[in-house]
């Protein structure tokens, strides 16, 4: 397994993480990913560890809190062991004050997830949206407290625009506060978006980039084909929902060069799109999902090999898609604006 440094830290995390929004069985958004119970989790870590992947990501509202009681029990004697991420912000309970990123609901949030996780730190834990309605001040105060008090590591920021990310780094470096080490947001080869300004600057700023839903919320998995619609798995079972739309013509435009690389490599098409992703400028991590053992081995196959440049600019090509303003209006100045390496 290969380790890559996490944004401007000092914390080398696994380029390959594992996601458990499968884990637990609450409720029927996170149900449509999978239903994986404490014995299905505890194989699937046991996995992860042989292969050298020891960081594992959830969140508050994955099943409602039950991803991350399954995924304490799954890692329970072994916490030295691991790395895990978790998230806070959105709503967790019923009141005004239970959603947000104020310090009254960041304490609360925190200090449940420990409960849940069986565990007294968390190592990575990320603002899972930008809270408008918080200063930002404040929620990075909260933050940097619960450092100091040695229940967080680091902090990361997901779902974000440039401007939040920004924002929030600006006030860390004002007042001396934590700063946010790495975004957790969706990139794949049929969402590119992130490329447009997230991509500079994470660069700029010395802020990594955890990619979520790496294989296109489920399509780039190779079960969808261009006259070819998936009869099992996340898409078929309804797991589209809540996810980006895709046109489907570009979508099979895309497939179909997986697919062509894919045959060149001797590779599944998972594979090629995870691959792909691990050469992009700023990514140090992608994380993986698995309903089962079988999927999550072949998932840890995207590592160990690259792509050749040609396969890389064959994919690239096959995904390219029309910027919006102004990011189209830059590509012309790119002598002094240069495109992200």
């Amino acid at each position: 397994m290969e380790f890559r440094q996490l944004g401007r830290s000092g914390l080398q995390v696994p380029v390959l993480s594992l996601g458990t929004g499968t884990f637990g069985t609450s409720g029927d958004f996170f149900g449509k990913w999978g239903d994986t119970n404490v014995a299905e989790a505890t194989r699937l870590v046991d996995v992860c560890l042989e292969a050298g992947l020891n960081l594992f990501d959830t969140a508050d509202v994955y099943s409602q809190g039950g991803s991350e009681e399954v995924l304490g029990q799954a890692i329970k004697g072994r916490r030295d062991q691991v790395l895990i991420s978790t998230k806070a912000t959105f709503q967790k309970g019923e009141g005004v004050n239970n959603v947000g990123s104020s310090r009254f609901h960041l304490v609360r949030a925190c200090e449940a997830s420990l409960k849940r996780l069986g565990t007294d730190h968390i190592d990575l834990y990320f603002m899972h949206g930008f809270d408008a309605l918080t200063p930002v001040d404040e929620t990075l105060r909260a933050l940097d407290d619960l450092i100091t008090a040695g229940k967080i590591g680091y902090i990361g920021c997901s779902n974000f625009s440039g401007w939040h990310v920004m924002k929030a780094l600006a006030t860390s470096d004002r007042y001396g506060l934590a700063r946010y080490a790495v975004y957790q947001g969706y990139y794949s080869l049929i969402g590119r978006d992130y490329e447009w300004e997230l991509m500079p600057l994470g660069l700029d700023q010395g802020v990594g980039l955890m990619v979520w839903s790496p294989l296109g919320w489920g399509r780039l998995t190779g079960k969808i084909r261009r006259g070819q619609a998936s009869k099992e798995g996340r898409i078929a079972n309804g797991g589209a929902q809540g996810g980006p739309k895709v046109d489907d013509e570009y979508l099979y435009g895309v497939v179909d060069a997986l697919d062509s690389v894919a045959a060149e490599t001797g590779r599944t098409v998972a594979q090629v799109a995870l691959n792909w992703l691990l050469q992009r400028p700023s990514v140090c991590n992608i994380v993986i999902g698995a309903r089962n053992e079988e999927q999550l081995r072949q998932n840890l196959g995207a590592v160990g090999w690259n792509l050749t440049t040609q396969q890389v600019a064959t994919l690239d090509a096959a995904s390219a898609r029309d910027r919006a303003y102004p990011y189209w209006h830059q590509l012309d100045f790119t002598n002094r604006n240069p495109l992200p390496v």
